[in-house]
């Protein structure tokens, strides 16, 4: 925030973060983290992209209206702006750029206003987050916000000049609707080396269950948590193997 305004009220952002802490006490997102992260990361993003403080406080309080927050006080507290930005950010609907405004030379879209520069900036923030978090979602809707993104959200973020912005919500979005088998391969092989730990006649048995425990794991997050849980219990699996294959009966 200091980056692009030095002489910014930071204690009316401090404000709205109480508030928020307030109203969303209690509330969780599905990944079971405090909602309360949501609504920093969204204010977080708006403040990197040089929005004023205003926008910044808005961005900490754009979702209290699904609490228990009384109606006007955010415009008793705020002022009208705010609490306009606020109504506006839930209720505009943000339209898809027709492909042909985005050729080379093509006639750029309309200018906007600083309001509704501020309401799309909020929004493609709040999307950003999401994407971020997006394995928490169930696949079915992980797809319909994936296609969302990518035709309506990314493209508005580089007509607005929001380059990274842009960038990142293309690629995440991609990423869910065409996932990169690259790093389950990874994943795949370090499970297969961990297999060179353990007594010859027992590596393909635990290579085969790894794997097949591997297989059914729905994200990167988890497979990743797998594969951890794996190499911290290798050496110990090796050592009762190998200690079962010399206390076996020699005939």
């Amino acid at each position: 925030m200091r980056a692009h305004h030095p002489d910014a009220d930071v204690g009316l952002i401090e404000f709205a973060h109480g508030e928020a802490a307030r109203w969303h006490a209690g509330q969780t997102r599905y990944s079971g983290d405090p909602y309360l992260t949501h609504c920093l990361a969204v204010a977080a993003i708006v403040a990197d992209v040089g929005m004023p403080p205003t926008v910044v406080c808005a961005a900490l309080l754009h979702d209290v209206e699904d609490t228990s927050c009384p109606p006007g006080r955010v415009a008793e507290y705020f002022g009208p702006d705010v609490a306009q930005l606020v109504s506006d950010v839930r209720t505009v609907k943000l339209r898809a750029i027709p492909p042909s405004g985005l050729h080379p030379g093509a006639a750029r879209p309309a200018s906007r206003s600083p309001h509704e520069e501020a309401v799309l900036a909020i929004r493609l923030a709040d999307r950003l987050h999401n994407m971020r978090t997006i394995e928490f979602v169930a696949p079915g809707k992980q797809h319909g916000k994936a296609r969302e993104t990518i035709k309506v959200f990314a493209p508005l973020a580089r007509a607005a000049g929001l380059a990274e912005v842009s960038r990142e919500l293309h690629d995440l979005s991609a990423a869910v609707l065409q996932p990169t088998p690259t790093a389950y391969a990874v994943t795949t092989r370090l499970l297969a080396l961990l297999t060179m730990l353990l007594p010859g006649t027992q590596r393909a048995r635990w290579r085969q269950e790894w794997q097949a425990e591997l297989a059914v794991l729905p994200t990167r997050r988890t497979r990743t948590r797998f594969t951890f849980r794996v190499l911290l219990s290798t050496p110990r699996l090796s050592l009762t193997l190998r200690r079962s294959v010399r206390q076996e009966p020699r005939w």
